[in-house]
C-alpha cells in the first residue's frame, strides 16, 4: 500500500510539476520582453548624451597643476601637490569616457552610417568624436582607438591601445572628410545638438578649430606635418567670432545633467556655503594665479574671484590673495584667500565653452610668428586673443562677467606684444596670455603648457609627491587596465614607455 501510495504522489508531483512548467513557458518572451526597450537606437537622442558626458568629463584636478587652484587638504589637492598617495586619482578620466561618450558616439555613428540623407548628421558625429578622443589621448597618450567601444557590437572586450601618432593621423583625417562632407541641404541633429543646433557652417569651422589645435599639437614631433594641417585648417576658416563659440548651454536646475559640470564639481566640493570658511575640501584659488592677475592689474580678477569679508562676497581686487600650495593644514586666516565668486565661474546655469575664439587667436598668433599665417600679424592676433577672452565672460556670466571695452583696450595698450622679442620670448607672452584667457578649461592648457614650456610654473616640490617634484607629463592608466586588459596594456606601456607621470607621450618631446 505504501508503495502504490508513494508511487501516486511522485506521479502526482511529476504531472504538476510539467503543468507549472507549460504555464511559466506560456508567453514567455512576452513577459519577459522590456516594454520601455526599443529596438532600434534614435541617434538624436543618444548625441546628445555624447554631448553632455563628452562636455562633462573634465580633468579638474589640472585646475591645481596649472596652479589656478589648491587645497590643504592632500586628497583634495593631488592636482597642486602631485601626492603619490592620490595618484590614481587621475585614472577616473579614462574610467568615465569609454562607456559613457566613447560608446555613445559610436553607437550614433553606426546608426546613421550608410544613409546619405543623414550624412549632416555623420559628420557631426564624426567631429565629436575627434573632440572626445583628443582629450583622452592628450591625456594618456597610447589609448584604445580603432577598437574602443566595440564589445557589445564586435564582442572586442580587450581592444588595443593605438599608438598616439597613429591616433592624431586619423583624428586629422576624419576632421578633414567630416568638414568637407557637411551639406547645409541635407538633415541635421536639430535641437539635438546642444552646441550648434545642426548649424553646418558652425560645425565645419569647429571641425578646422579643432584641426588647428591638433596640428599645433605635432610642432615638437612633426614640424612639417603640423604647418600642412595648421595652413589646412586656417584655409577651411576657424572660430574667430563670439557668435560661433563651441559651448554647450545649461538650465541651471533639476537633475545634475543640467546642470553645468564644472560648477557643480567646484560647489558640491567646496564652495555650496559661500561663506569662505566651510570649504569641505579645503579649496581656493592658488597665489600663483592670483597674484598674476592682480600685478597686470588684469580687470578678470573682479570678475572671476571673491574673498569674504565678515560672510559678504568682496570683489575688490586689491583685497584677493591665493592661497599658497604647500599647505597641510587649515591655516588661521583661511577666509582671508580668494574663491571663485559665485555668479560668474560658480554659475550653474552657465554655459560650458568647448572651443573659443580666444584659443583661434593665439594658436593664429603662433602661426603668423611661424610664417604659416598672413591674414594678421602675431601681434593683432595676440590682441584679439585677448579682447577674445575677457569678452567671453559675458558669456558665461551675463551682466555679471562683462568687462568694458575701455578696461579691455586699457590692458591691451599696457601688454602688447614685443615683436623686437625673440620666437621664444613672444611665444612665452602668447602662452602665458592664453594661460589666463582659456581659464577655467585647465586640460587644454595643460596641453598647450606641455607643448611649449608656458607660463614658466614653478613645481611644487610637496612633501610625499609623485614626480619628484615635477609637474607632470601624463596621466596614469587604470589599475583595471592591468587586471582586464593586459596583453593590450603592456603592448603600450612597452611601446610608449613607463606608465608614469613624468613619461612623455608621442607628441610631448623635449
Amino acid at each position: 500500500m505504501k508503495n502504490h501510495l508513494k508511487k501516486y504522489l511522485i506521479k502526482t508531483v511529476l504531472l504538476l510539476g510539467m503543468i507549472s512548467i507549460q504555464s511559466c513557458t506560456k508567453n514567455f518572451v512576452e513577459l519577459n520582453t522590456n516594454p520601455d526597450a526599443v529596438a532600434t537606437s534614435t541617434p538624436q537622442f543618444i548625441f546628445t548624451k555624447a554631448q553632455y558626458d563628452g562636455t562633462a568629463n573634465m580633468a579638474n584636478l589640472l585646475l591645481g597643476t596649472m596652479q589656478y587652484t589648491t587645497s590643504f587638504n592632500d586628497v583634495a589637492g593631488f592636482g597642486s601637490k602631485y601626492i603619490q598617495s592620490q595618484s590614481n586619482a587621475s585614472s577616473g578620466t579614462f574610467t568615465s569616457a569609454y562607456p559613457n561618450e566613447i560608446n555613445e558616439i559610436g553607437e550614433v555613428i553606426k546608426a546613421v552610417t550608410g544613409d546619405a540623407n543623414r550624412i549632416n548628421m555623420l559628420a557631426e558625429a564624426r567631429i565629436w568624436r575627434v573632440y572626445c578622443f583628443s582629450r583622452l589621448t592628450d591625456l594618456y597618450g597610447d589609448i584604445p582607438y580603432s577598437q574602443a567601444g566595440q564589445g557589445y557590437n564586435s564582442n572586442v572586450y580587450s581592444p588595443v591601445y593605438d599608438a598616439q601618432k597613429d591616433i592624431y593621423a586619423n583624428m586629422l583625417a576624419e576632421l578633414d572628410a567630416a568638414a568637407t562632407s557637411l551639406d547645409a541641404s541635407k538633415t541635421t541633429f536639430g535641437a539635438s545638438d546642444l552646441i550648434y543646433g545642426g548649424n553646418t557652417v558652425q560645425w565645419k569651422k569647429f571641425a578646422y578649430s579643432l584641426m588647428l589645435r591638433l596640428g599645433m599639437r605635432m610642432t615638437k614631433v612633426d614640424i612639417a606635418a603640423a604647418q600642412n594641417w595648421v595652413t589646412k585648417a586656417i584655409a577651411g576658416g576657424v572660430i574667430t567670432a563670439d557668435a560661433d563659440i563651441a559651448k554647450v548651454a545649461y538650465v541651471g536646475s533639476g537633475q545634475n545633467i543640467n546642470i553645468n559640470p564644472l560648477a557643480l564639481n567646484l560647489l558640491n566640493s567646496d564652495y555650496i556655503k559661500a561663506d569662505g570658511v566651510s570649504n569641505t575640501e579645503g579649496g581656493k584659488y592658488q597665489d600663483v594665479f592670483i597674484n598674476y592677475l592682480k600685478a597686470n592689474k588684469d580687470p578678470r580678477l573682479a570678475t572671476i574671484s571673491v574673498v569674504y569679508t565678515t560672510g559678504r562676497a568682496d570683489t575688490t581686487s586689491a583685497n584677493q590673495k591665493g592661497m599658497p600650495a604647500t599647505l597641510s593644514t587649515k591655516p588661521s586666516n583661511f577666509v582671508t584667500f580668494s574663491e571663485p565668486r559665485q555668479n560668474t565661474l560658480l554659475l550653474s546655469s552657465s554655459p560650458r565653452l568647448v572651443f573659443t575664439a580666444a584659443e583661434s587667436h593665439f594658436l593664429l598668433a603662433e602661426a603668423a610668428l611661424r610664417g604659416w599665417y598672413n591674414g594678421a600679424t602675431a601681434s593683432v592676433s595676440y590682441q584679439n586673443g585677448i579682447s577674445a577672452a575677457m569678452r567671453q565672460w559675458a558669456i558665461i556670466a551675463g551682466a555679471n562677467g562683462t568687462i568694458s571695452t575701455n578696461q579691455i583696450n586699457a590692458y591691451i595698450n599696457t601688454h602688447q606684444l614685443v615683436t623686437t622679442g625673440t620666437f621664444a620670448q613672444q611665444m612665452a607672452q602668447i602662452y602665458t596670455q592664453f594661460w589666463v584667457g582659456i581659464f577655467p578649461d585647465a586640460q587644454e592648457v595643460f596641453a598647450t603648457y606641455r607643448r611649449t614650456g608656458y607660463p614658466a610654473l614653478v613645481p611644487n616640490n610637496y612633501v610625499g609627491n609623485a614626480t619628484g617634484g615635477q609637474i607632470f607629463r601624463r596621466f596614469i592608466y587604470p589599475v583595471s587596465e592591468q587586471n582586464l586588459n593586459s596583453v593590450s596594456y603592456k603592448a603600450a606601456v612597452a611601446r610608449q614607455g613607463a606608465d608614469d607621470f613624468l613619461t612623455r607621450m608621442w607628441w610631448d618631446k623635449p
